[in-house]
């Protein structure tokens, strides 16, 4: 942002204001004086331009619902012939909501359905795609044995997948969140005030390792589920919990929480121990179907799209 400052009056001395009054007396008697009220005003006129336009051209604050930015808005992927695909199925599953889900009436929805959808048409394939929905353990074989072209459903990207698939570059990562008892005291803002406070995490989990590298000096308190952890931060026996930055945010906003709770600090991302986010798998004789749908991902990101889906399916922000 540029900001205009008002340089500070330099004090004068008694003899300088004496001297200035008498130059300012004799220049009312020319015409000197109306020159410079008008370049005053020329200069006013200039400045206050200056600000309007710096105010305009100023770049938004970021709001706490602003999509992390995937990709570079500069970058330009190349644009690669789909004429010779003749259908691109997508397959996923109905048992992860908000991102794949059957609706009330049946029909699949979720944030994932929507982006494949709007990367269909960014690809002009419309006419070529179909979305299917199977059981996550079917996803794989499917794939590898051409029942489809493609899966979106959250499938980590894991090393040994990676032998055998080709993957999309992230479009959206999985934080981390710290949530706190509200009723607490001292209330907690940042990691710095859980010092010799107990902090829930359920055990066996990423986000207990997360929580012991990141934070060595906090006192961890392990559950053996999510429900007991909650169970536990709803009563106090524990002022904060560490967990899956996509659960949280809908738990403390849900009627389970009793508005006992909210997050605070962060988001946490780690790819060591949280992955890379999500991608798109396809088979490794795809190539120039998985560099199509970084080319997708990255306009949807430049001309906001990805932004609108991402506001509807979390509404409260993931970060």
């Amino acid at each position: 942002m540029l900001l205009l400052h008002r340089p500070q009056t330099n004090p004068y001395c008694p003899t300088r204001i004496i001297k200035m009054r008498y130059l300012i007396t004799s220049l009312k008697s020319s015409g000197v004086f109306k020159f410079m009220q008008l370049l005053v005003v020329v200069i006013y006129g200039l400045l206050s331009a200056t600000q309007a336009l710096a105010a305009s051209t100023a770049p938004p604050s970021t709001p706490a619902t602003q999509l992390p930015l995937m990709f570079d808005a500069r970058e330009r992927v190349e644009r690669q012939d789909l004429s010779t695909i003749l259908r691109v199925r997508i397959l996923t599953t109905v048992d992860f909501p908000p991102f794949n889900f059957a609706d009330q009436s049946g029909r699949l929805s979720g944030f994932n359905i929507d982006l494949a959808r709007e990367i269909c048409t960014v690809l002009k394939i419309e006419a070529k795609c179909q979305i299917q929905a199977m059981p996550f353990a079917d996803l794989e074989k499917t794939l590898e044995d051409g029942g489809g072209e493609a899966v979106m459903a959250a499938v980590a990207a894991t090393p040994s997948l990676r032998q055998r698939f080709l993957f999309s570059r992230p479009y959206l990562g999985i934080p981390a969140r710290f949530a706190r008892n509200n009723a607490a005291t001292p209330a907690a803002t940042t990691v710095s005030d859980l010092s010799d406070r107990p902090v829930g995490v359920v055990k066996g989990t990423a986000h207990e390792a997360m929580l012991r590298a990141f934070f060595p000096k906090l006192t961890q308190k392990p559950f053996d589920s999510y429900e007991e952890m909650l169970a536990a931060l709803k009563e106090r026996q524990v002022d904060a919990v560490f967990a899956d930055g996509l659960r949280m945010p809908f738990w403390v906003a849900s009627e389970a929480s009793e508005t006992c709770c909210s997050l605070f600090d962060g988001p946490y991302l780690s790819q060591k121990f949280l992955g890379e986010g999500l991608t798109i798998m396809v088979r490794r004789n795809d190539p120039t179907l998985a560099a199509a749908f970084d080319q997708a991902l990255a306009e949807l990101s430049r001309n906001g799209r990805l932004q609108e889906l991402y506001l509807r399916y979390f509404p409260n922000g993931l970060y």
